[in-house]
């Protein structure tokens, strides 16, 4: 698990603002900025995490009904750098069409897009490790994408659920993965991993930009 150091601590979202909305990536916008976007299966709760980070209740719209979002979309934070809330995966009500259209869309994004500095992937605190999102962690360590893991919903059971799912979790991917990515365990009702999450992008920020100096 990631841990934030004391000089890290407590990045100040003093702005937040929804940017675009694109249905390609070739219609995400032409800025510098890094991007951090976050994916993951349908239902949990991407839109609830987002607006517990920036501290605003309704700049992601969140629903009832999984799968709502069909876009690429963009988010200011402090006029430096995005946020990026990508479509979720694994809605089985969607047309094939519809899938495969989406499947496209965030391959293309994650691949091609060279703004994207981190993408972070959810997964629900509250199951057993899904073959979906294996394959789907598996497929970016294949392709070499920067990426961490945030689960959610910690708030929804015990601690000792939680931290023994997070476990299960992770014991998975060491059958795999020689070096494992960092990892959050995050509520978007108490706020936990706030902190760890924001710092985690902060320390991003202050690597490029220590890379960019003459």
């Amino acid at each position: 698990m990631y841990l934030c150091t004391q000089n890290e601590k407590n990045m100040i979202i003093k702005k937040a603002e929804f940017a675009i909305s694109s249905a390609d990536v070739t219609q995400c916008p032409q800025s510098k900025e890094f991007e951090y976007a976050f994916i993951g299966r349908s239902n949990v709760g991407k839109s609830s995490l987002i607006n517990m980070l920036t501290g605003r209740k309704g700049l992601a719209k969140t629903s009832s009904m999984p799968g709502k979002t069909m876009l690429i979309n963009h988010f200011m934070v402090n006029d430096k750098w995005y946020i990026v809330d990508l479509p979720g995966y694994g809605y089985a009500k969607r047309s094939k069409k519809e899938q495969d259209k989406l499947v496209e869309m965030i391959r293309r994004y994650i691949l091609g897009r060279m703004q994207m500095a981190n993408l972070f992937v959810l997964i629900d605190s509250r199951l057993e490790p899904q073959r979906i999102d294996l394959k789907f962690i598996e497929w970016l360590g294949e392709n070499g994408i920067p990426f961490c893991i945030v689960f959610t919903k910690a708030d929804k059971q015990s601690r000792a659920k939680t931290l023994t799912n997070v476990r299960t979790f992770i014991n998975k991917l060491e059958e795999q993965w020689e070096e494992l990515p960092p990892y959050f365990v995050t509520s978007a009702e108490t706020g936990d991993g706030r902190d760890e999450v924001l710092s985690y992008i902060e320390e991003i920020n202050n690597s490029y930009r220590e890379e960019a100096r003459p």
